[in-house]
């Protein structure tokens, strides 16, 4: 999505040249009566056709996660590829080809278009790229980022086997094409094996060596009629079964995909009316004749049955654990819940069935409980519980939020951190961030943005982030005093976190209150160091803080100018990235405005 009114922008302006062609379509067939200048133009404008077809190519079937990644080096591929057709185009020989009036007209506003494509670009979207940014902050083995993830692919449309699989094919390309791997491609991968856990695919993705037994088997069967491959893995099917919607997959397979939270049908897409699993024997015995007629033999797989009795007896396990964290022997407390903790944090069929068997009560019990290594265990274990969507409503329900705060204020630095996860997943729900807010919860996730750990500030600032997306918590979040350890973060190199502290601050300023805490001197002229010499993305920020902080006061765009904001900011409406060319021009005709600067 991050190009894709890039790519369309660029079709719709090559199709203005459809008539140029057509109409010198027949000059250039007799080479004799075009001139040598002619036949240059014409070559530098196949040339620029010819890059713009393989940019959108690259747009169309590159690595999504990549072309996200990368927002701003594509860009600036758009705009390469916007002067090469301009060159082409200023040297045109209409006259000599023949063109005529109407379509040189046409050809000149394309033109306009192109120059005006510079100065006009597009906001970026601000939550993907944070978004991107926290899942690659996180260095810890925490599971508290699945909710992000699962933002993340479906902002990137990676949330079906499908996509992941077409993914999968274009890192490969990638890979190839850079001339191997590095620490973006590294970082690609790690994000891409995060997405097939999601939707439950559990295999790790070889870019190099030979292609795995899997893929082998795959591409010997290719004769194999479709109707007997499994739509989900692409393999014959030894125990075919039918869902809801009527389509066939392998049991296995769906079984996997059913205990991985899904309650759709793979293939369509539709909600499944009931996950009950029809053998499909008709199938079945086509598949078996076929195979005996081919000399096929089917691949040997663990029966069905084993795989149930895991779970029957997984499920047993979970349901004594739940009623032990109910008993009177702290150290059977303290067992069960560290045992849990770990349950919840292995798969999502785990989360869903301690949700079924009543453990979510007891864990928000503990949390009141008179011993920190237990409280610390239950937070972390709502934490992981809180991934599932439907876990969240269930967790704030039981009351959690507020036990959680009071752990997030008293609790041992671990499970203060955790807490600050907790609120910042539970915090995803929009009622949930207005609960938070109400029980007070953002004073103490501000205090641990100033005096935590650098994990917990990067909690907190992650949580503070989401909850300022709402109105009132805003209010809260300046009243609460966030705003002085977010300045003290502007100045700290060592934490690395100048992006989440603009982050914040961006969304802060376009609130009353944020702005006249906000609009001091000495922020006015951090914010101009950062504008000269920060990152592409510290830059950005920066320059949309002060745009509205400088519309609501222009006292403060003059003195941004004696700070000498204004070269700086010339040199990012030219090179900066979309959203901040856009944003220096608004700036740099608000200051002009303000000091008739021509």
């Amino acid at each position: 999505k991050t190009q894709r009114k890039d790519c369309l922008n660029l079709v719709r302006r090559l199709k203005l040249l459809v008539p140029l062609l057509e109409e010198i379509k027949d000059q250039v067939g007799n080479p004799l009566g075009v001139s040598g200048s002619g036949m240059d133009s014409l070559v530098s404008l196949k040339k620029a056709l010819l890059g713009a077809k393989k940019l959108l190519k690259n747009c169309n079937h590159g690595s999504k996660i990549y072309l996200a990644m990368e927002s701003e080096a594509v860009l600036s591929r758009f705009h390469g590829v916007y002067d090469k057709l301009n060159q082409a185009l200023d040297g045109m020989p209409y006259d000599e080809l023949g063109v005529s009036v109407e379509v040189k007209e046409q050809v000149e506003l394309m033109r306009m278009q192109l120059k005006r494509a510079k100065r006009r670009t597009d906001t970026q979207d601000m939550e993907l790229a944070m978004d991107m940014m926290v899942v690659f902050l996180k260095t810890d083995d925490r599971n508290a980022d699945i909710a992000i993830l699962e933002r993340l692919a479906n902002k990137l449309e990676l949330h079906t086997i499908a996509d992941l699989k077409a993914e999968t094919a274009a890192i490969r390309k990638l890979v190839k094409h850079r001339g191997g791997h590095n620490e973006t491609v590294q970082q690609i991968l790690d994000l891409l094996g995060k997405f097939k856990l999601i939707v439950g695919i559990d295999e790790t993705v070889s870019l190099d060596g030979p292609i795995s037994t899997r893929t082998l088997q795959r591409c010997q069967s290719s004769l194999i009629p479709n109707e007997f491959l499994c739509p989900i893995t692409l393999e014959i099917m030894t125990d075919p079964v039918i869902v809801a919607t009527g389509q066939t997959y392998e049991r296995e397979s769906i079984t996997k995909w059913l205990n991985s939270n899904h309650r759709t049908c793979p293939k369509t897409g539709q909600t499944l009316d009931h996950l009950s699993l029809a053998p499909n024997f008709a199938l079945r015995n086509l598949i078996l004749q076929w195979c005996e007629k081919n000399n096929f033999e089917l691949p040997k797989k663990d029966t069905y049955p084993s795989s149930y009795t895991y779970s029957a007896d997984l499920m047993e396990e979970i349901s004594l654990l739940v009623k032990d964290l109910s008993s009177s022997h702290p150290n059977v407390r303290r067992d069960a819940v560290m045992k849990i903790r770990m349950l919840s944090k292995e798969n999502p069929e785990n989360r869903i069935s301690i949700a079924n068997t009543g453990g979510i009560p007891g864990l928000v019990q503990l949390l009141h409980y008179p011993d920190s290594k237990i409280q610390e265990h239950a937070v972390t274990a709502l934490l992981n519980l809180s991934i599932d969507e439907t876990n969240k409503r269930l967790i704030a329900r039981e009351g959690a939020i507020k036990a959680i705060i009071e752990i997030l204020q008293n609790g041992t630095d671990e499970a203060r951190e955790n807490s600050a996860a907790a609120l910042f997943s539970l915090s995803m729900l929009n009622e949930n961030k207005i609960l938070v807010g109400n029980f007070n919860g953002i004073p103490p996730l501000v205090s641990l943005l100033q005096n935590g750990t650098i994990r917990g500030k990067k909690d907190a600032a992650t949580a503070l982030f989401n909850l300022s997306l709402n109105q009132a918590n805003k209010s809260k979040a300046i009243k609460a005093g966030i705003i002085p350890p977010l300045l003290r973060l502007l100045d700290d190199k060592n934490l690395d976190m100048v992006d989440e502290a603009l982050s914040i601050l961006l969304l802060l300023v376009s609130h009353p209150e944020g702005r006249n805490e906000i609009g001091r001197l000495s922020f006015v002229e951090t914010l101009v160091g950062i504008i000269r010499s920060g990152t592409p993305k510290n830059k950005e920020c920066a320059v949309s803080v002060l745009l509205e902080l400088g519309l609501n006061n222009s006292s403060l765009t003059l003195a941004a100018l004696q700070f000498g904001v204004y070269e700086p900011l010339r040199e990012i409406a030219i090179n900066g990235t979309n959203r901040a060319q856009r944003k220096a021009n608004s700036l740099l005709q608000h200051m002009s405005k303000c000091e008739h600067i021509p």
